[in-house]
């Protein structure tokens, strides 16, 4: 072999391991990389994008809900605040017309009254049996309204029942005894509501 053919084989053998990369890393990292590492890298960007899209339904889903919350706490708000328009409005004119009832059974009693003022020709008794009956009709009202007369004479003097305006010395009566009643006291149910204004004995 002459020279000149060694050196052609020289340059041969060298083109060969420039197109190889020969012993150069740089040039033989693309050639050398592992198929398995390039679908695992291809694989994990395709997880995150999913990921991504799954926290982007996640996070239309958690809007949606809280919009659905604010618009039924709205209505909850709205509800309350007619309850209490309402309620408010209906304690009112419970207020204002709590004595319809009363007024009511009262009109009838006011319907004889005025009767009876217009009648003529009526001897006395029947006039005051006229208005016993009246009296009765009204008595009637007030017990159906929960109105009892207090007791008075004959009861011991109690103060917050009885009023007394006077004193008396009695040898009929014991001490703190009611003996006469100048003005009948009422209750309402059991509350006093008018106390009795009365004599109270003293004994000698």
């Amino acid at each position: 072999m002459t020279n000149e053919d060694k050196n052609r084989f020289t340059d041969a053998t060298r083109e060969d391991e420039i197109f190889d990369g020969g012993d150069n890393p740089a040039i033989r990292k693309g050639k050398d990389r592992d198929p398995a590492e390039q679908d695992l890298k291809g694989t994990s960007g395709e997880a995150k994008e999913a990921d991504l899209t799954l926290l982007q339904k996640q996070l239309g889903d958690a809007e949606a809900r809280a919009d659905d919350f604010f618009k039924r706490l709205a209505r909850l708000q709205a509800d309350y605040e007619n309850f209490r328009r309402r309620s408010r409005q209906e304690k009112e004119d419970l207020h204002r017309y709590a004595s319809e009832q009363l007024v009511l059974r009262l009109l009838p009693v006011l319907d004889n009254f005025e009767r009876a003022l217009t009648a003529g020709g009526d001897s006395l008794q029947d006039y005051r049996s006229g208005v016993e009956m009246i009296y009765r009709q009204l008595l009637d009202v007030l017990s159906l309204e929960g109105v009892t007369a207090i007791p008075a004479v004959g009861e011991i003097f109690d103060p917050v029942k009885h009023e007394a305006v006077l004193r008396e010395l009695s040898d009929e009566y014991p001490e703190n005894t009611i003996t006469e009643e100048f003005r009948r006291g009422y209750l309402l149910k059991d509350r006093v509501i008018r106390p009795a204004m009365v004599k109270v004995s003293n004994s000698l």
